[in-house]
């Protein structure tokens, strides 16, 4: 199950990285935009077809792919009759619609597979559970060390009254939803009055408690027991089609900020993956990170499998989600920065025309080059950093 998980994680990020893709360039095509190659990966090209004008393919790298639009900046050469289909060409709400669709194909998966989660397999930010009866002992085992009974150990007043599988429903007339509920309504010889579930069958039990000596962190204290052992089974409300709307929003929400706290905890990250200190569930990882979040979800034990396939594509729409925030920061080569520059561009020439000024033009890309190939850089240090935390040193999912 978990090689399922990871495996699944893998494809779903390669189907994200295409859709992306697509985003610029379908965008591109409809704006009448020449675009020429549509790769999957880096590097050396492993399969590729021709189809009209464009190229599409698969590179050796599956770290990414790109689009090859003609003309993506005034330094680019030109072939004859290319001119007119140039990006650089093209109106700015064309070219920022252009630059924006990846990280908005990225956006409405994230929508698209919350709301699906939300319909099928319910809220699973919910902590509501199915209490099960695990197994019923002979005696209540009065040494939270210990998983057998001793001749001093008394006798569990749930013998012959509960049985394993049993599913309690309610506690003195209260819905039992969490375990607690259950243990909070016991004290020490009073009845307490169950309903449970037994294979489809419903019925009313009662027994009572008895009083339990039991050692915890040094403290001596009575508590009630009635001599079983519960297994909690996550049991998530189920959402209408209508109502999970406004919850899907509200889940885009914590989204963002999961991101931007994400994208401001990456210089303390590195520095706990360079100093050898253990990062966090909440840490920035890579996609090896998410694969192995995965690998954990579908091989966890006791969880129904709506729910693993619920939090495997929750855990998906939270990455499409970080992804296009990610992929939106105005920095070069990033999409954003690509935007950052055009909505510059667009906005000093307004400027310099509300003061009677002549339009200063494009910036000069010469200038930022250094500073892009600086970032470049960063990204691929960072990326390697984490890499290799992630392959050797896991997140731990505990916190």
């Amino acid at each position: 199950m978990t090689a399922l998980g990871v495996v699944g994680a893998v494809l779903v990020i390669l189907a994200s990285i295409m859709l992306h893709e697509a985003g610029h360039f379908l965008t591109a095509k409809k704006f009448g935009m020449k675009a020429t190659r549509f790769f999957l990966g880096f590097g050396p090209t492993l399969w590729s077809f021709r189809r009209g004008e464009t190229e599409y393919g698969v590179k050796a790298i599956p770290a990414g792919g790109f689009v090859k639009i003609v003309g993506m900046t005034p330094l680019e050469e030109l072939d004859p009759g290319d001119e007119d289909r140039a990006f650089y060409k093209q109106p700015a709400p064309q070219r920022a619609i252009v630059l924006s669709a990846g990280s908005i194909v990225h956006f409405i998966l994230a929508i698209l597979m919350t709301y699906l989660v939300l319909v099928f397999a319910g809220d699973l930010s919910s902590s509501r559970s199915a209490i099960y009866i695990d197994s019923v002992p002979k005696c209540v085992i009065t040494d939270v060390h210990r998983t057998q009974c001793r001749p001093t150990d008394p006798v569990s007043p749930a013998q012959g009254v509960l049985k394993s599988g049993d599913r309690v429903l309610g506690v003195n007339g209260q819905p039992v939803t969490q375990q607690d509920t259950l243990r909070n309504a016991l004290h020490v010889g009073t009845p307490v009055n169950l309903v449970v579930d037994r294979r489809g069958q419903r019925l009313s039990l009662s027994l009572t408690p008895t009083a339990v000596q039991q050692t915890v962190k040094g403290k001596t204290e009575t508590v009630a027991k009635i001599g079983v052992l519960l297994n909690p089974v996550p049991d998530p409300p189920s959402v209408s089609p209508i109502a999970a709307v406004p919850r899907t929003f509200s889940t885009l929400g914590d989204y963002f900020t999961q991101s931007i706290k994400g994208l401001g905890r990456i210089p303390a990250t590195l520095g706990d993956v360079l100093s050898g200190r253990q990062r966090g569930p909440n840490d920035v990882g890579t996609v090896v990170a998410a694969s192995q979040f995965s690998g954990q979800i579908a091989s966890a034990q006791g969880i129904p499998t709506s729910v693993k396939v619920g939090a495997f594509f929750l855990l998906m729409a939270g990455l499409n989600f970080f992804i296009g925030v990610f992929n939106m920061v105005p920095l070069l080569p990033l999409d954003g920065g690509h935007v950052g520059i055009l909505v510059f561009e667009q906005a000093r020439s307004r400027l310099y025309r509300l003061v009677g000024r002549r339009d200063p033009g494009r910036v000069d890309l010469n200038k930022v080059i250094p500073v892009t190939y600086a970032v470049f850089v960063a990204f691929v240090g960072m990326s390697l950093i984490l890499l290799y935390a992630d392959i050797f040193r896991p997140i731990n999912v505990n916190g």
